[in-house]
């Protein structure tokens, strides 16, 4: 059986990372639904991703995403975020938004938005040098939507020239997270469309390039597991957007839609001793909450990472690695669902309190008053969010 004291260590030192989109105004295509209280300003974001900590206490990284997030002294908000009790996690870039990549960013025919593309990454990272952020975090709407609009393999070789003259502009210390999506926006083809496409281009670049797996970013019916496992092998594994699908990239709080996916996720990354922050692997939130109050709704995403791994630790691997050695299929696929059966949330109300936090996180937030601050103070400006 699984040590109590390891398990309660792993989940105490356990990291995850909240995005500072999270907390502004968001929706879909079609709306955005504006919400009293939400950040008007990077620092108001940061504030909020505060108390998510605080209330957590395993949540010190907000990442950001420019220019949603552009200030004019990065320094300094990163002395703010510090102030706070937080740091700057990924920095985020963003070559999707403008006009002038409606065919594309890096990979866009028109060598001018190329370099407007590419110089916007480098600028990221600047601001990584600023801010004393570890990743640069990477996603590409980029892609075709018809048959003959452009040529496929030419569009790869301009995504490796802009990837290779950033990934030369990385510090020592500093790392590249490459992100895939299946499709949207473009529909036809997309230019880093699945993993092995992420994968293949971080291993030209060299170390300092890992994938990013978004959970949303499939097919359906895809193993996300293996695609865990065998990255880990690899070495190739740099990150997580945690988020929920139904049908494609929804973007709902983690853990939402398939939980025993999230513990099936976890528990890999437990068997590969890669949960510590020690292991390289940011843990991130990436979701939209465009109908349900916001800052509840990450503590929430917070605990369901949480209650997935500590069911992934729960594991008894002696069992599980007996019947897996012996064919005992039944016998396997029972260590791993006792495991999932299991109701750790007694396991972790008690690990809060060792650590002088409330039992309740979500309780402890209505019950702070901190919602009615902001809906009172945060009134006019513009709210910084996704189209809002």
């Amino acid at each position: 059986m699984a040590d109590p004291g390891v398990v309660r260590q792993a989940l105490r030192e356990q990291r995850i990372e909240t995005p500072s989109w999270a907390y502004a105004n968001s929706g879909t295509r079609f709306k955005v639904f504006a919400q009293a209280g939400v950040p008007r300003t990077p620092q108001e974001k940061i504030a909020d991703a505060a108390v998510v900590h605080r209330l957590t206490g395993v949540a010190p990284a907000v990442a950001l995403h420019i220019p949603w997030d552009r200030v004019d002294d990065y320094a300094e908000l990163a002395k703010y975020a510090a102030d706070q009790g937080v740091g700057i996690g990924a920095i985020n870039a963003n070559v999707f938004q403008d006009d002038d990549y409606k065919l594309g960013s890096v990979t866009n025919p028109d060598p001018q938005v190329r370099r407007k593309a590419t110089d916007h990454l480098l600028e990221c990272v600047d601001i990584m040098d600023a801010t004393g952020s570890r990743d640069l975090k990477l996603w590409f709407s980029d892609g075709t939507n018809y048959p003959g609009q452009d040529s496929i393999r030419a569009r790869q070789d301009r995504l490796a020239e802009a990837l290779r003259e950033v990934y030369d502009r990385l510090g020592p210390d500093q790392r590249m997270l490459l992100e895939y999506k299946l499709f949207e926006p473009a529909f036809y083809t997309t230019d880093v469309p699945d993993w092995g496409t992420s994968y293949a281009h971080c291993i030209e670049l060299g170390d300092k390039a890992t994938v990013c797996i978004d959970t949303g970013h499939h097919a359906p019916g895809t193993n996300i597991e293996f695609i865990v496992a065998f990255l880990l092998r690899a070495r190739k594994l740099g990150a997580f957007d945690f988020n929920s699908r139904f049908y494609a990239d929804d973007d709902l709080m983690v853990g939402a839609a398939d939980p025993f996916q999230l513990f099936r996720i976890m528990h890999e990354i437990v068997s590969a001793d890669a949960l510590s922050p020690a292991a390289g692997i940011a843990f991130m939130l990436d979701q939209c909450h465009n109908i349900e109050a916001k800052i509840p709704a990450i503590i929430r995403s917070v605990m369901n990472v949480q209650e997935a791994t500590a069911k992934a630790l729960l594991v008894d691997t002696d069992a599980l690695a007996a019947a897996q050695r012996s064919g005992d299929v039944l016998g396997a696929n029972e260590v791993l669902m006792d495991a999932y059966s299991s109701d750790v949330r007694p396991l972790l109300r008690e690990l809060r309190a060792e650590m002088d936090l409330d039992p309740e996180p979500v309780a402890a937030y209505h019950r702070s008053g901190y919602q009615q601050q902001i809906e009172s103070e945060r009134v006019g400006g513009q709210q910084a969010g996704w189209g809002a």
